[in-house]
């Protein structure tokens, strides 16, 4: 952060994008950053933003980073940056998202457990030993002294078929199976090595799957369908949840993420009947492509950038380690019920996630964002992008019919949001 004259009525951040092989969110995050402009805090600062692509090499303990706030997309299996992002969170502030302290130590399974502990109806879950023994001189005497034989049969038997295997630490559905009997069982635990694997019960006749996303104080919660090829997995449907049930998922995601700390992340619900089934909530990396997200996109862009600045030009400090603490005082309480508990839990997030502070800086600071973002994905300047991202991703014979596709459905939310603010 520098200070551009002596008066320091200007103040530049620069936000620095940690990212794998996506190109197609990066490129309109830029775009919508550099178009919005900067922002007028209330002491009469104004905050102006440049963003920059990070690379990967070798750095000094001590060296200060030039970024106030990283996205971070690669970290989750790229050890050498997700060093360099502890490094600046603990030794020069840097605000993070995500944090890589909570996302190393609180994968899958710890969030499974702490979710459980608060009362979330999270699927009986079994973690199982390894399947081929570890990469390690010691485990061979540490098994043959310690590890108890164990029937998988029986420990299905538990859960009750039909049941997931998943990898306790997994993203994007690797490594998950869907097991109806014994054969399926075996043939799936041969197969996942090195894995280690939990055993979950299936929430079968469930009547639909949501899927929210998360960017800081905001959520949208989708109709999700796993079994769809990736372009048709989100339906663009605004009322496929009673309003009762619509605010029970959105407020499980955000407690999720307040207690873990995560401040990008999605959070994948069963809903059967009037239960909401937590099942998979621990995504350092969630999908913000424009070929999936499509009609929504538009919305995950608007919301990281308001993020980004409100976070900066607030000098919201960052928390790196998790405190169960005040959310176990609430769940050990026997005069409350899940949904006052549930209540309760959201006080906890709206807090930490500062959101009536967020939402009045949004509206004061960030007056013309919807304007200026309609604006961009109105643009042909979008659109390129959106070809471009078309083109590289699918074979020439299918360009014609997807960018046919993902065109209508961007139009259609320009449609949406041009009357929603017109009106």
């Amino acid at each position: 952060m520098s200070m551009s004259d002596s008066t320091a009525t200007e103040m530049k951040h620069v936000i620095g994008l940690l990212l794998g092989t996506e190109t197609d969110w990066p490129n309109a995050f830029e775009a919508l950053v550099r178009r919005a402009g900067g922002v007028t805090d209330g002491t009469g600062t104004r905050h102006l933003y440049d963003v920059e692509r990070i690379t990967i090499e070798p750095f000094d303990l001590r060296q200060q980073p030039s970024y106030d706030l990283v996205i971070d997309r690669l970290a989750y299996w790229y050890y050498h940056p997700r060093e360099w992002l502890k490094k600046v969170a603990l030794m020069d502030g840097t605000y993070l998202l995500n944090s890589p302290f909570t996302f190393q130590a609180m994968e899958k399974h710890a969030a499974y457990c702490a979710m459980m502990r608060l009362g979330l109806k999270v699927p009986a879950t079994v973690l199982v030993p390894y399947k081929n023994p570890v990469d390690h001189a010691k485990y061979a005497f540490t098994a043959e002294r310690y590890n108890e034989p164990f029937d998988l049969d029986k420990v299905a038997e538990h859960v009750g078929y039909p049941l997931f295997m998943k990898p306790y630490d997994g993203g994007a559905w690797r490594g998950v199976s869907r097991i109806r009997n014994a054969d399926e069982l075996h043939r799936a635990y041969d197969e996942s090595g090195e894995m280690l694997m939990h055993l979950q019960a299936s929430v079968e006749g469930y009547d639909v799957f949501a899927r929210s996303l998360s960017i800081g104080a905001e959520t949208m919660v989708m109709k999700f369908d796993p079994d769809q090829p990736m372009h048709n997995r989100y339906s663009v449907d605004h009322n496929f949840l009673t309003p009762e049930l619509g605010e029970e998922v959105l407020t499980i995601g955000r407690v999720v993420n307040a207690f873990f700390r995560w401040e990008f992340n999605s959070c994948e619900t069963l809903v059967r009947g009037a239960d909401v089934h937590p099942i998979d909530y621990a995504n350092a990396c969630p999908d913000v492509a424009i070929t999936s997200l499509h009609y929504y996109f538009p919305w995950a862009m608007k919301a990281l950038v308001k993020w980004s600045v409100f976070c900066t030009a607030t000098r919201r400090r960052a928390n790196p380690h998790v405190d169960p603490a005040p959310w176990f005082a609430i769940s050990d309480r026997d005069d409350l019920g899940y949904d006052e508990k549930l209540t309760a839990y959201r006080a906890l997030a709206d807090t930490y996630f500062e959101t009536d502070r967020y939402q009045d800086f949004s509206a004061s600071r960030l007056a013309d964002i919807d304007e200026v973002a309609l604006a961009y994905f109105e643009s042909q300047e979008f659109d390129a992008l959106l070809v471009d991202t078309v083109t590289t991703q699918f074979p020439p014979h299918e360009h014609e019919r997807f960018v046919a596709h993902f065109r209508g459905l961007l139009q259609l939310w320009c449609r949406d949001e041009r009357a929603r603010l017109s009106g």
